[in-house]
């Protein structure tokens, strides 16, 4: 089975700067030939404060020819606690109307080998929202009920940046008190994959028997002026996965014909 990760892809009609990143990013996606394709958040520019927004990162995943699972990012339902845009049930309700659930499972099997493909919401952990103890009880819940499939996660801000017993990185991963319970599931149920985006950098690496892989951004670098430092490479991407059984091969690829565009050099 081929799924193909695409991340941070900023789209607007009416912003339009990385805009035309996405006619050879969707060029390369059907070359790809893949069985599914996994958008792990940020489609859009401002979906969280325009609906327009939303309605049109959806029509263009629409567009693509091949079946699509998205997870919402921070541009797209707002964060956690933000002062300005804070995740909520209203803007939880506009991703679901034009992308479906922000948190869903789909059981695929791979030759033999069954895998259990799991998308969430990041945006709800550390908000306070009903919706944050509701996804935390379907996660374990799912997890509980996985048997014997291997499984993958697939959210939009990482769990940590460097590993996970690090302190609070702000605005760039999952808060240390939220951490500790997602890490646990991971461990307990010897997860396979953590596929996430939001950094605009590109990592693979394995970390006690879990591979974790960082998606590029297909629509923008962030400069040292807006990004700490921190892992990874910068350039433009995507990400394809090969299931064959239960080996699990990740290939980070720069899409070619991609524009480098620049925020915060």
């Amino acid at each position: 089975m081929r799924i193909v990760q695409i991340s941070d892809t900023h789209l607007s009609q009416d912003k339009s700067r990385f805009l035309d990143n996405w006619a050879p990013l969707s060029a390369w996606i059907a070359d790809q030939h893949p069985d599914l394709v996994i958008h792990t958040g940020d489609v859009t520019v401002d979906g969280a404060g325009v609906e327009a927004d939303l309605v049109f990162g959806a029509q263009l995943m629409g567009k693509l020819g091949s079946r699509t699972r998205a997870v919402p990012g921070n541009h797209d339902v707002g964060d956690a606690r933000d002062p300005q845009q804070p995740v909520n049930a209203e803007r939880l309700g506009a991703w679901r109307r034009h992308f479906g659930p922000d948190r869903w499972v789909e059981d695929v099997t791979a030759g033999t080998q069954r895998w259990r493909l799991v998308g969430f919401d990041a945006l709800l952990v550390g908000s306070g929202e009903p919706e944050e103890d509701a996804q935390l009880t379907w996660l374990e819940q799912v997890m509980a009920e996985a048997e014997e499939r291997r499984i993958a996660w697939f959210l939009h801000r990482p769990l940590f940046l460097d590993r996970p017993d690090e302190g609070d990185t702000g605005y760039w991963s999952i808060k240390p008190e939220q951490r500790l319970a997602l890490m646990d599931l991971v461990r307990r149920h010897r997860v396979a994959l953590v596929a996430s985006g939001h950094l605009h950098k590109a990592r693979d690496f394995i970390l006690e028997g879990t591979r974790y892989v960082w998606s590029p951004s297909s629509g923008f670098l962030v400069g040292a002026k807006a990004q700490p430092e921190m892992p990874g490479e910068k350039h433009l991407g995507a990400v394809v996965y090969e299931l064959n059984g239960p080996a699990l091969t990740a290939r980070i690829v720069e899409v070619p014909g991609l524009t480098q565009h620049w925020v915060g050099q």
